[in-house]
C-alpha cells in the first residue's frame, strides 16, 4: 500500500512527516522502520541537526514497526543532537515498538514521553 502525503518523504511502507514548532524539530514516522526505509528517517534527522535544530521529538503514534536498523538510526540521531546540546524525546510510542527498546535496552538513554503534547513542555 503506497502512503502519498504532499509535503512527505514516502518509499512505499514508510512516510516521514517533518514539522517545526518552537525550538523543537517534530518528526514523525509512519509504517515500518526497516533496513529499507531506515534513510527515510535518518536522512531528516541529520539535516535538522545541521540547521541547528538539535531538539528532535520524534512522533512514535504511528510507527508500526522499528528493528535494529531503525533503533540505530534514533541512536546515531541522539548522539548528534546531544554533541550539539540537543536531545532526542520518543513520544507516544505504541507497544509493539515500545517492547523492541525495552528488550533492547536502549529506553533507557532516551527521554520518553506519552504524548507529542508532553514532549514539547519538557
Amino acid at each position: 500500500m503506497d502512503r502519498e502525503t504532499v509535503g512527505s518523504v514516502n518509499r512505499g511502507r514508510l512516510q516521514v512527516e517533518v514539522r517545526t514548532e518552537g525550538r523543537s524539530e517534530i518528526v514523525k514516522p509512519v509504517g515500518e522502520l526497516d533496513h529499507h526505509t531506515a534513510d527515510l528517517l535518518r536522512v531528516p534527522l541529520e539535516e535538522a541537526i545541521e540547521r541547528g535544530r538539535a531538539r528532535l521529538v520524534i512522533d512514535c503514534s504511528q510507527l508500526e514497526f522499528c528493528d535494529s536498523t531503525g533503533l540505530n538510526v534514533l541512536l546515531g540521531a541522539r548522539l548528534k543532537a546531544e554533541a550539539d546540546g540537543g536531545g532526542v524525546h520518543l513520544a507516544g510510542m505504541l507497544p509493539v515498538v515500545a517492547r523492541v527498546f525495552e528488550i533492547t535496552g536502549a529506553e533507557a538513554v532516551f527521554t520518553v514521553h506519552d504524548s507529542v503534547e508532553a514532549a514539547l513542555v519538557h
